[in-house]
C-alpha cells in the first residue's frame, strides 16, 4: 500500500509455498484481496512478488502476463518489488545453502534476473520505481580464498550486463528498475564493509569501463550503475552481524550508494547467562528452531565484542557452553510483532530504529515485511496465515505512526 505518498509497503509472497505460476497465482487470489480490504480499502495495495525460475518462465508468456495485469487492475493491486533471491524450490524441501544457487557467476542467474525485470517492467505502474532483491553474489563457504578474484570478476561482469539491459528497459518503457543486493551471514557479501568494498572496488571501476564500451560517458556509466544496482537492507541480516542501522545508512550515504528496499524482518536473540545449567536451558529453548529446511546461521558476540560465526544452529548449539560468549543472534525470521519467544528475544528494536530513521531521512520507497518461516515455527507460535500476515503489517503501520 502507498503510505503518505512516501512508502510502498507490502509483504513478500515467498511466505507461500508454490513454485509454478498456477500455485503462486492461487495464493495471491486467496490472500491479497482480503488484506487490501482490511488495510487499504480505498487505495491500491502493493505486492512484493516472489517467483521461482519456473513461475517466471510461465508468467512471461504474453497471455498469462496480460491476464495477470487485468486481475491486478480489477482488484486494486499493483506490483512494485520482487524477490529474486531464491531461484528454485523454497518450501517443503531442504533449502539450506542451495538458496544461493545458481549464483552470480552463472548465466542462469543473469537470465532469471532479466526475466523478472521484464515482467516487472510490464506490470509496474507509471511513475513507480521497481526493485528486485537478489543474492549476495554467492555463498562464501563454497570458495577458496584464491578463487575469490575470479568470482568477483565474473559476478561483476554479469551484474553490468543486467545494468545495460535495465538501461534499455528504461529507454524503451520509461520504467526504472533497480537490482537490490541482499547481504546475509555467510554470503559472499555479508556486512556493510564487504558490500561497500565490492561496490567501490569491483562494480564501479569495472562496470564503468564496460558501459563506456557501450557508448556511455564515464559519468553516465557511473550514474547507470548507481541507479540500477542498490542495496536491499534486510534488517534481520544486518542485526545478525551486530551493525547499527544509523551507522550502515551513514556509510552508504558516504559512498553515494542507494537503498533500493528495506526488508522488515527480525532475528532470534539470546543473552547467555553465566551458569552452565542456565545455558542448557537456553539451548533447550533454541533447539525447536533447529529445523531442516533453511540455514539458521548463528553469530556470537563475546565480552570483548568479537564475533564468531556458525553456519547453522545445530553446529552452534554444540558450543553453547563457550564461557566467552555473551549473546547469540540466529538467522530465523521470527514474527515482528513481539520481541519475546518463550524466554528468548528478538532484534525487533532494530526494526523500530530503521523505521524511525526512515522517517527522518527518506532513503527508500520500498518496505517489505519478510517473515517467511511460518511453516517451520515451533507449533506454539503458529497462527492462521491470514491472521499472521495481517498482524505483521498492522504492527508496521502502528510503529510508523
Amino acid at each position: 500500500m502507498l503510505l503518505e505518498n512516501k512508502y510502498h509497503l507490502s509483504y513478500c509472497t515467498n511466505i507461500h509455498p508454490g513454485e509454478s505460476w498456477e500455485e503462486v497465482f492461487r495464493n495471491l487470489q486467496e490472500y491479497l484481496p482480503p488484506l487490501k480490504q482490511n488495510l487499504s480499502p480505498e487505495k491500491p495495495f502493493g505486492i512484493g512478488l516472489r517467483l521461482s525460475d519456473l513461475a517466471s518462465r510461465e508468467l512471461a508468456q504474453p497471455e498469462k502476463l496480460a491476464a495477470f495485469q487485468v486481475w491486478l487492475r480489477q482488484e486494486g493491486l499493483y506490483l512494485f518489488t520482487m524477490n529474486g533471491f531464491p531461484y528454485g524450490g523454497f518450501h517443503h524441501q531442504v533449502v539450506k545453502d542451495a538458496v544461493h544457487k545458481p549464483d552470480w557467476t552463472t548465466a542462469d542467474r543473469v537470465a532469471y534476473t532479466l526475466r523478472l525485470a521484464h515482467i516487472l517492467a510490464a506490470l509496474l505502474p507509471e511513475g513507480t520505481t521497481g526493485g528486485i532483491s537478489t543474492s549476495p553474489l554467492s555463498y562464501k563457504p563454497w570458495h577458496r580464498e584464491n578463487e575469490l578474484k575470479t568470482v568477483f570478476e565474473t559476478a561483476t561482469r554479469h551484474m553490468v550486463q543486467v545494468v545495460a539491459e535495465l538501461q534499455t528497459i528504461k529507454a524503451t518503457t520509461g520504467k526504472t528498475i533497480h537490482i537490490d543486493i541482499e547481504p546475509e551471514p555467510d554470503g559472499l557479501l555479508e556486512n556493510t564493509e564487504e558490500f561497500v568494498n565490492f561496490y567501490t572496488n569491483w562494480l564501479l571501476p569495472a562496470g564503468i569501463k564496460m558501459l563506456q564500451a557501450n557508448g556511455l560517458s564515464e559519468e553516465e556509466a557511473a550514474q547507470a550503475i548507481r541507479t540500477h544496482i542498490q542495496l536491499c537492507y534486510d534488517v534481520c541480516h544486518f542485526a545478525l552481524v551486530y551493525e547499527k542501522p544509523a551507522a550502515v545508512f551513514a556509510a552508504l550515504q558516504a559512498h553515494d550508494i542507494r537503498i533500493g528496499k528495506v526488508q522488515l524482518s527480525a532475528a532470534l536473540k539470546a543473552t547467555l547467562p553465566e551458569s552452565a545449567a542456565a545455558r542448557q536451558e537456553v539451548a533447550a529453548r533454541l533447539a525447536p528452531f533447529a529445523e531442516s529446511t533453511y540455514l539458521h546461521q548463528v553469530v556470537v558476540r563475546n565480552q570483548e565484542g568479537q564475533l564468531t560465526h556458525y553456519t547453522d544452529l545445530p553446529e552452534a548449539l554444540e558450543h553453547i557452553s563457550d564461557p566467552q560468549a555473551r549473546e547469540w543472534r540466529t538467522h530465523f525470521h521470527v514474527p515482528l510483532f513481539t520481541d519475546t519467544y518463550n524466554g528468548l528475544l528478538s532484534t525487533q528494536d532494530d526494526i523500530r530504529q530503521v523505521l524511525a530513521l526512515l522517517q527522518q531521512q527518506h532513503l527508500t520507497e520500498h518496505l517489505e515485511v519478510e517473515t517467511y518461516t511460518w511453516d517451520v515455527l515451533p507449533d506454539a507460535m503458529k497462527k492462521p496465515l491470514h491472521q499472521s500476515i495481517l498482524r505483521e503489517l498492522a504492527w508496521v503501520l502502528e510503529t510508523l505512526k
